[in-house]
């Protein structure tokens, strides 16, 4: 029997996902939560083979929870769930420690294949997610200068404008008629789908490949 925490902040896909989970024999929900520390916590008190982690959450995201979860439970599987198929943001949960990424546009019968193999030990990628990373590899060289950067959507668009024109987050908040931590998790999103380490590297690669206005 393989074990399955979900740990997603929509709690309609969370009951989605549930009943999936109760059409195979093999597969247990060990138990769901809706943020990053919430799942944290509940695994000191219950026993999971797998984590079917969102990327995109408020508060602490995929990212920063698969990075905390492979320190604390380096044998849990975690397999990243997300709408998202660009590359840089593939390569970053693996760096992380996933076992595998999975499309939320998955069917019932890919989901469940997807949460077999990590659960014993393999790894698992949708093949849109296999195939955005092996053209990011077999780019060549000589585009690498100009990398084919990810699409952000036009949220991620106005929140970079701003930190270029150095907002703040409540500035960014204020503006956009949006909460602090939405604004905190839009920022999370471009540091891992621009790969920049910090908001310098944003602005840098904002204006460089102009993905927004100076």
């Amino acid at each position: 029997m393989i074990r399955v925490l979900i740990v997603d902040d929509h709690q309609l896909v969370v009951d989605g996902l549930k009943l999936t989970l109760a059409q195979a024999d093999d597969l247990e929900c060990a138990g769901t939560a809706n943020d990053g520390k919430e799942a944290l916590k509940l695994l000191e008190q219950v026993e999971a083979d797998v984590v079917l982690l969102d990327i995109n959450m408020e508060g602490m995201n995929g990212l920063e929870t698969c990075r905390a979860l492979h320190h604390r439970f380096p044998a849990l599987a975690v397999l990243a769930l997300s709408t998202l198929k660009e590359a840089s943001m593939v390569k970053a949960m693996l760096r992380e420690g996933a076992a595998g990424y999975l499309l939320k546009s998955a069917d019932t019968h890919e989901f469940l294949k997807a949460i077999r193999k990590v659960g014993t030990g393999q790894r698992y990628y949708s093949p849109e997610v296999a195939e955005a990373v092996m053209d990011s590899l077999s780019a060549a060289p000589a585009k690498e200068a100009h990398p084919v950067l990810p699409v952000l959507t036009r949220r991620e668009r106005q929140v970079l404008q701003l930190i270029i024109h150095e907002y703040t987050t409540a500035g960014i908040a204020e503006k956009l008629s949006i909460k602090f931590a939405t604004v905190e998790t839009h920022r999370r999103n471009l540091l891992v789908k621009l790969g920049a380490r910090n908001t310098a590297g944003l602005v840098r690669i904002g204006l460089q490949y102009g993905l927004v206005e100076g």
